[in-house]
């Protein structure tokens, strides 16, 4: 039997996310522990119920089952799954089709799939499954990503310290999909910020996973209305989730990757509001 934890965190109103203090910011959007060995750990945002969590399959094979929230008989009944592998070699299970992911390579499960199994190639090296779901409303078909299957952007400057790299696994125009999105951010050595200049986009949320970051260093999130800004500092695979009105940037004591995943109305990547620097608060 697969053991799944999972957490449910309710949406928060703008106006009430002022109040918080660094302990409320921490109890409502972050997401403390997302890996846990042998098991498979969620938290099921009411932000267009998206759920992310991990899971390291060390010395068992672990099925993503249904969980209480979903009220469903199988996970993927109403539901599509995007899987990144930041870890070892691993194996993803689909209804009996096996799928071998490498390091940094990912996979989309479309509604309807009954059958999701995970487990590592060997305990010397573990997968590390990095799991974001979405409702879904159609059946897309199951989709292995390769690195060479993803779309590349280049952005940023080392003199602004947010040279980084953007690898798009599950966008639009590369996979069919109802509404979930899923990519890596990678920032170049030297390189601390990100997103910068910042941004929101009310049609769709976002959660990250800071990952890639040095066990002695530590990345501040910020978050909140332009206006009104706030910040969590976190720690290696560590997620937070940021909601539609929040603007969600970051700066580490080192540079960093981070595993992002979208859901809402909009797959046109590039919507989004800019907000000048100078207009922060």
């Amino acid at each position: 039997m697969t053991k799944i934890n999972c957490e449910e965190r309710h949406a928060s109103h703008p106006n009430d996310v002022k109040q918080y203090d660094s302990a409320r910011l921490r109890q409502h959007f972050l997401i403390e522990k997302v890996f846990g060995i042998d098991e498979i750990s969620l938290t099921y945002s009411m932000y267009d119920r998206f759920i992310a969590g991990g899971a390291i399959p060390l010395k068992k094979e672990l099925s993503l089952n249904t969980i209480d929230s979903l009220k469903s008989e199988h996970f993927c009944d109403r539901r599509e799954v995007g899987i990144i592998n930041i870890g070892g070699k691993g194996i993803i299970t689909v209804d009996g089709n096996e799928y071998s992911l490498k390091n940094k390579e990912g996979i989309y499960i479309g509604m309807g799939a009954k059958n999701i199994i995970l487990k590592s190639s060997t305990a010397d090296d573990p997968a590390m499954f990095y799991i974001n779901s979405a409702p879904a409303h159609q059946t897309f078909k199951t989709k292995k990503i390769t690195l060479e299957d993803t779309i590349i952007l280049d952005l940023g400057n080392s003199n602004d310290a947010n040279e980084r790299r953007i690898i798009q696994y599950i966008v639009a125009a590369n996979t069919e999909m109802c509404q979930l999105q899923m990519g890596i951010t990678e920032l170049k050595p030297g390189s601390v910020w990100n997103t910068m200049p910042p941004h929101t986009h009310n049609r769709r949320m976002e959660v990250y996973l800071y990952t890639g970051l040095p066990e002695d260093q530590a990345i501040s999130h910020f978050m909140g209305e332009p206006t009104e800004t706030r910040h969590i500092w976190m720690t290696n695979n560590q997620a937070v989730i940021s909601p539609p009105w929040s603007i969600h940037c970051a700066s580490g004591t080192s540079n960093y990757s981070f595993v992002w995943g979208m859901a809402g109305e909009n797959l046109d990547f590039t919507d989004m509001d800019g907000i000048k620097p100078t207009e922060l608060r």
